[in-house]
């Protein structure tokens, strides 16, 4: 039996926005039906763009179901699926 990983964690710290776009989106081709969330690290303190970015970016993706902030704001939480 195949068991993927349910969470995926992805460091985006120093990358442009070009370079983290691309990450995402190999974590998203990544990401199968045991995948719940992708946990990017963006870090805060050299300013929002990568967050705003990642909001804009990906709020109409087809397997997010939505992006909700992390426990501090240098995280984004992508939510793929829902834990019951």
């Amino acid at each position: 039996m195949y068991m993927g990983n349910p969470f995926i964690d992805l460091d985006l710290h120093g990358l442009r926005q070009d370079e983290a776009i691309k990450e995402i989106d190999k974590a998203l081709a990544r990401a199968d039906y045991t995948t719940y969330q992708i946990r990017i690290v963006h870090g805060y303190h050299r300013g929002t763009s990568l967050r705003s970015m990642i909001q804009q970016e990906y709020r109409y993706h087809e397997k997010i179901k939505r992006i909700i902030p992390g426990d501090n704001p240098g995280i984004t939480l992508l939510i793929l699926k829902e834990l019951y």
